[in-house]
């Protein structure tokens, strides 16, 4: 099982971040690379709460989305074609003085079968350095949406 954990700083508020990550609409791919329009199906939602399925490239994954806490998103896998066990995504916001946030994002994998197992096991190792570089352009594109700047 492989837990990968990130730490990083927005521009965007804590609301402006979720309501990008629980936006289920078309054109997720651009925000969340592994989220490809062709995989996603929206199976319920509500206003705090969603049941979803996405993915790209050959894997994808049913998520119970949970936003009821502000601060908080957490993304429990629910099915997979290699993901199991505790499986999922976390996302921690932390609402900083100078009205940046940050950002605690961790991911759980744990491969249900051989593919899932190896797939972990590399995203553990290299894999965290290109899931790295994915939270920032996903921050990036937030804070585009959002018509945030950096000083």
């Amino acid at each position: 099982m492989a837990t990968i954990h990130f730490t990083e700083k927005t521009l965007a508020t804590p609301e402006q971040f979720v309501a990008c990550l629980t936006d289920f609409g078309p054109g997720r791919k651009e925000l969340f690379p592994n989220s490809a329009d062709e995989y996603l199906e929206v199976h319920s939602s509500g206003v705090d709460h969603a049941d979803v399925t996405e993915g790209s490239g050959g894997v994808w994954e049913r998520l119970s989305y949970d936003w009821s806490d502000p601060r908080r998103v957490v993304m429990t896998t629910t099915d997979s074609n290699i993901w199991g066990g505790a499986s999922g995504h976390t996302y921690t916001f932390t609402p900083l003085p100078d009205g940046s946030t940050q950002l605690d994002v961790v991911v759980v994998r744990e491969g249900k079968n051989l593919k899932g197992r190896v797939t972990g096991v590399l995203l553990g190792s290299v894999g965290k350095g290109v899931l790295g570089k994915a939270l920032k352009n996903t921050i990036k594109e937030i804070e585009t949406r959002n018509q945030l700047t950096r000083a």
